[in-house]
């Protein structure tokens, strides 16, 4: 294929290619991109071009949409609250109001609170990603833990 055979395809179909993959997918502008980037590094130059470029971009959009589909799924289960807990109820205390009383505090303290109990990571390791000093990254968690405490009526 010459360069200006491609440059007709492309100038010939690309918006009618976008079209057709807009009825899967959220992106169709990358997924035609992409089928044009396969048809030039394609060792063999299919005979039908436009018909092979329309599969393509159909598969691909398909294939995009159900990653999409899977990824909304995920992000939405990793988002719901009850998840942070493995139990439902511990010594009265429940996990949406666990849950509650750890969106209460300011973001600084809730970073570094998760990130040392459900990360398990030291306040070195925590003061490296949060940007502060050792101590202050304790002081946080000390001062998370205090609020917590205070808020859930905890000892």
């Amino acid at each position: 294929m010459t360069p200006h055979d491609f440059a007709r395809l492309l100038d010939d179909h690309c918006a009618a290619l976008i079209l057709y993959a807009r009825q899967w997918c959220d992106s169709p502008e990358d997924i035609v991109q992409e089928a044009f980037l396969k048809l030039v590094a394609a060792r063999r130059q299919p005979e039908n071009a436009v018909a092979w470029l329309f599969r393509v971009v159909r598969n691909a959009a398909i294939d995009a949409s159900r990653q999409s589909r899977r990824r909304q799924r995920r992000e939405a289960a990793a988002a719901r609250p009850d998840r942070w807990f493995v139990e439902d109820e511990t010594n009265g205390l429940t996990a949406g109001a666990a849950v509650n009383a750890l969106q209460t505090l300011p973001l600084d303290q809730r970073e570094v609170i998760v990130a040392r109990l459900w990360g398990g990571l030291g306040f070195e390791e925590i003061a490296e990603i949060a940007g502060c000093s050792q101590s202050t990254a304790f002081r946080r968690f000390s001062s998370g833990v205090e609020a917590l405490r205070k808020e859930l009526n905890l000892p």
